[in-house]
Protein backbone atom coordinates (compact mmCIF):
# COMPACT_ATOMS: atom_id res chain seq x y z
CA UNK A 1 0.00 0.00 0.00
CA UNK A 2 1.33 3.41 -0.85
CA UNK A 3 1.56 6.18 1.72
CA UNK A 4 -1.12 8.25 -0.02
CA UNK A 5 -3.49 5.28 -0.09
CA UNK A 6 -2.95 4.73 3.65
CA UNK A 7 -3.56 8.40 4.48
CA UNK A 8 -6.77 8.56 2.44
CA UNK A 9 -7.97 5.32 4.05
CA UNK A 10 -7.37 6.66 7.58
CA UNK A 11 -9.16 9.93 6.74
CA UNK A 12 -12.04 7.93 5.24
CA UNK A 13 -12.48 5.87 8.42
CA UNK A 14 -12.32 8.98 10.63
CA UNK A 15 -14.92 10.78 8.52
CA UNK A 16 -17.19 7.73 8.71
CA UNK A 17 -16.89 7.69 12.51
CA UNK A 18 -17.67 11.42 12.70
CA UNK A 19 -20.76 10.96 10.52
CA UNK A 20 -22.02 8.24 12.83
CA UNK A 21 -21.40 10.48 15.85
CA UNK A 22 -23.19 13.46 14.32
CA UNK A 23 -26.19 11.40 13.31
CA UNK A 24 -26.49 9.99 16.83
CA UNK A 25 -26.28 13.48 18.39
CA UNK A 26 -29.07 14.90 16.23
CA UNK A 27 -32.64 14.86 17.42
CA UNK A 28 -35.53 13.51 15.41
CA UNK A 29 -38.24 15.60 13.73
CA UNK A 30 -40.69 14.94 16.56
CA UNK A 31 -38.45 16.70 19.09
CA UNK A 32 -38.94 20.05 17.34
CA UNK A 33 -42.49 20.41 18.67
CA UNK A 34 -41.21 20.84 22.23
CA UNK A 35 -38.73 23.52 21.18
CA UNK A 36 -41.53 25.65 19.76
CA UNK A 37 -43.09 26.02 23.22
CA UNK A 38 -39.85 27.08 24.88
CA UNK A 39 -38.69 23.72 26.19
CA UNK A 40 -35.36 25.14 27.31
CA UNK A 41 -33.69 24.95 23.93
CA UNK A 42 -33.54 28.75 23.57
CA UNK A 43 -30.83 28.91 26.23
CA UNK A 44 -28.39 26.68 24.37
CA UNK A 45 -25.30 27.83 22.49
CA UNK A 46 -26.90 27.56 19.05
CA UNK A 47 -30.37 28.81 19.98
CA UNK A 48 -33.68 27.05 19.39
CA UNK A 49 -33.01 26.13 15.73
CA UNK A 50 -29.28 26.78 15.43
CA UNK A 51 -28.04 23.35 16.47
CA UNK A 52 -30.26 21.58 13.96
CA UNK A 53 -28.91 23.68 11.09
CA UNK A 54 -25.32 23.35 12.27
CA UNK A 55 -25.50 19.60 12.79
CA UNK A 56 -27.32 18.92 9.53
CA UNK A 57 -24.88 21.09 7.57
CA UNK A 58 -21.94 19.41 9.26
CA UNK A 59 -23.39 16.01 8.40
CA UNK A 60 -23.82 17.11 4.79
CA UNK A 61 -20.24 18.36 4.55
CA UNK A 62 -18.89 15.15 6.09
CA UNK A 63 -21.03 13.08 3.72
CA UNK A 64 -19.55 15.00 0.77
CA UNK A 65 -16.03 14.39 2.09
CA UNK A 66 -16.89 10.71 2.61
CA UNK A 67 -17.96 10.36 -1.03
CA UNK A 68 -14.81 12.15 -2.20
CA UNK A 69 -12.55 9.88 -0.18
CA UNK A 70 -14.50 6.86 -1.46
CA UNK A 71 -13.85 7.93 -5.04
CA UNK A 72 -10.21 8.63 -4.19
CA UNK A 73 -9.78 5.17 -2.68
CA UNK A 74 -11.38 3.59 -5.74
CA UNK A 75 -9.01 5.48 -8.03
CA UNK A 76 -5.95 4.70 -5.93
CA UNK A 77 -6.97 1.04 -5.76
CA UNK A 78 -6.99 0.75 -9.54
CA UNK A 79 -3.60 2.49 -9.90
CA UNK A 80 -1.70 0.12 -7.62
CA UNK A 81 0.83 -2.10 -9.30
CA UNK A 82 0.36 -5.84 -8.95
CA UNK A 83 3.11 -7.21 -6.69
CA UNK A 84 5.67 -9.36 -8.45
CA UNK A 85 6.14 -12.86 -7.16
CA UNK A 86 9.31 -14.86 -7.41
CA UNK A 87 7.23 -17.92 -8.23
CA UNK A 88 5.74 -16.21 -11.29
CA UNK A 89 9.20 -15.26 -12.58
CA UNK A 90 10.57 -18.83 -12.49
CA UNK A 91 10.01 -20.99 -15.52
CA UNK A 92 7.95 -24.10 -14.85
CA UNK A 93 9.91 -27.34 -14.81
CA UNK A 94 8.78 -30.41 -16.69
CA UNK A 95 7.41 -33.11 -14.40
CA UNK A 96 7.90 -36.66 -15.71
CA UNK A 97 4.60 -38.17 -16.69
CA UNK A 98 5.71 -41.79 -16.44
CA UNK A 99 6.84 -43.55 -13.29
CA UNK A 100 10.39 -44.87 -13.71
CA UNK A 101 10.75 -48.65 -13.65
CA UNK A 102 13.47 -50.13 -11.44
CA UNK A 103 15.91 -52.41 -13.22
CA UNK A 104 15.53 -56.12 -12.62
CA UNK A 105 17.98 -57.43 -10.06
CA UNK A 106 18.93 -61.08 -9.91
CA UNK A 107 17.04 -62.88 -7.17
CA UNK A 108 14.58 -60.00 -6.66
CA UNK A 109 11.03 -61.39 -6.48
CA UNK A 110 9.52 -58.08 -7.58
CA UNK A 111 11.28 -57.67 -10.91
CA UNK A 112 10.14 -54.73 -12.96
CA UNK A 113 8.21 -53.01 -10.14
CA UNK A 114 7.47 -49.31 -10.53
CA UNK A 115 9.34 -47.08 -8.09
CA UNK A 116 7.50 -46.47 -4.83
CA UNK A 117 5.44 -49.66 -5.01
CA UNK A 118 6.06 -52.30 -2.31
CA UNK A 119 7.74 -55.50 -3.34
CA UNK A 120 5.32 -58.38 -3.75
CA UNK A 121 2.54 -56.36 -5.39
CA UNK A 122 2.24 -56.51 -9.13
CA UNK A 123 1.64 -53.25 -10.95
CA UNK A 124 -1.55 -52.88 -12.86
Amino acid sequence: MTTLHTIVLVVHVLIGAMIVGLVLVQRGKGADAGAGFGAGASGTVFGARGSANFLSRSTGVLALLFFCTSLGLAYLGTQREVPKSLLDAAEPTQVPTQVPVLPALPGNPGQGQPAGQPVGQQGG
